[in-house]
């Protein structure tokens, strides 16, 4: 069959949870990631009348690898109870590695190759690797060798007392050495955002989460968590601060360029715990089983910029993108779910939208893109105060979008998020039905 005769089925999102984000160093400070994956795939399978052996496949992503469950997905997938006939594989694309699990699984549905997917993403940022430093793993890979007990004397020869310190994952560009708040440091002062206006975003950002979650109305995400030995329930996420201020925010100093970056531990995104799951169907299998889906995915893109002038300006790229691959405008689209990496990130990229110049010289078009209202963006919180499990987010984002979509009565909704490396993504979510 050639392709152009192929058939196209329609990927439908069914449904969206995650287990209570939590700062890392609490509730979960003794999980793996494979143990928050198992949870929120559980909770996935128990409000969803589908049976386990009828998934076609597991994607979920991740970034901080455990050398342990090196294929997170098929662990997690394992420890929930689904058979082991089903396939799983994991995606790492940094903050967007479950944005990206989303996306392969509309490909395998879209292209016929599957009928049900669960698409995640899990992360611990409180249990990360630690390892020695190349020479002294070299010794110990050597060591294997040894054949008798005198053979170990030679060990320590050429060792260093450097070379017996441990070595923690860097949080720095690979391709740069530099690490992301000095990029969206330097990203808001290239489009002329202040610390005020960071910090301003930022308590807007906990105020909204708590808003949301006082309101009820991230429950229909939240599944409660309960953590061994003890079993003990946690119901909601722990890293919004309901009780911070202008005040507060202003007094931090800032985090990476010193003393005069504007970019701080309060208006940045926290080292955060989680996961989320979600189901992606064919539409017409959805509907065999009895269920509504909650949307349909439109189109989505990933791109890529060079990390080291715009690292975190993709959704400024993606966005143009997909709205004109759609044929819409900002004005089209009723909710949007943007990644909250920095406030100073979210702002430069609205900046950019907004600019004629960016639109210009950077986009190759005739006129800005257009703003985007405040009334419309991540009204439930985002990552700088709901958290940032770097492999769970994608999958949140979308979950909050289409249950948005549904209780503001909305048509479209679109989702997009920056990632390191200098890669960005967006998609567009249809209401179904609307």
């Amino acid at each position: 069959m050639s392709d152009q005769n192929r058939p196209f089925y329609n990927a439908v999102l069914v449904d969206g949870c995650r287990i209570p984000f939590q700062r890392s160093g609490t509730n979960y400070n003794d999980l793996m990631a494979y143990d928050l994956g198992r949870m929120a795939i559980e909770g996935l399978l128990a409000r969803n009348p589908v049976e386990p052996s009828a998934i076609d496949r597991v994607i979920m992503g991740t970034v901080i690898q455990e050398v342990k469950t090196s294929n997170v997905a098929r662990e997690s997938a394992l420890g929930a109870g689904i058979p082991d006939s089903v396939p799983a594989f994991t995606t790492t694309m940094a903050c967007i590695s479950s944005n990206q699990a989303f996306a392969s699984g509309v490909d395998l549905i879209r292209t016929g190759q599957a009928k049900i997917v669960l698409a995640g993403g899990t992360e611990t940022m409180s249990d990360i690797p630690v390892r020695f430093k190349k020479k002294f793993r070299q010794k110990v890979l050597e060591a294997r060798k040894y054949k008798k007990p005198t053979d170990f004397l030679k060990f320590f020869k050429g060792l260093g007392f450097k070379d017996l310190l441990p070595e923690l994952p860097a949080i720095a560009e690979f391709s740069t050495g530099e690490v992301m708040g000095e990029s969206a440091d330097r990203m808001a002062a290239r489009f002329g955002v202040s610390r005020e206006d960071q910090d301003e975003y930022a308590l807007r950002s906990h105020q909204l989460a708590a808003k949301a979650t006082n309101k009820g109305w991230l429950d229909q995400e939240l599944i409660p968590a309960k953590i061994p030995p003890k079993f003990e329930v946690v119901p909601h996420d722990n890293g919004f601060r309901e009780d911070t201020s202008l005040e507060k925010l202003a007094k931090l100093r800032p985090a990476f360029i010193k003393p005069h970056g504007t970019v701080t531990a309060g208006n940045s995104s926290f080292l955060t715990d989680g996961a989320s799951a979600s189901f992606i169907m064919e539409e017409e299998t959805a509907l065999e089983l009895g269920i509504k889906p909650k949307a349909r995915v439109r189109q989505y893109n990933f791109v890529s910029q060079d990390p080291g002038e715009e690292l975190l300006l993709g959704p400024a790229y993606a966005i143009p993108k997909i709205l004109a691959a759609m044929n819409l405008s900002l004005q089209d689209i009723d909710v949007f779910e943007l990644h909250e990496a920095f406030a100073g990130q979210v702002l430069s990229v609205l900046t950019a939208l907004n600019s004629d110049k960016f639109a210009k010289e950077s986009l190759k078009r005739d006129q800005k893109v257009g703003e985007i209202p405040m009334e419309k963006l991540n009204t439930w919180g985002g990552s700088l105060s709901l958290g940032h499990p770097f492999g769970a987010t994608g999958v949140r984002l979308v979950t909050t979008a289409a249950n948005r979509l549904i209780k503001e009565d909305g048509k479209f909704a679109l989702v997009s998020a920056c990632a390191a490396g200098g890669q960005g993504h967006a998609m567009v979510l249809e209401r179904y039905g609307k």
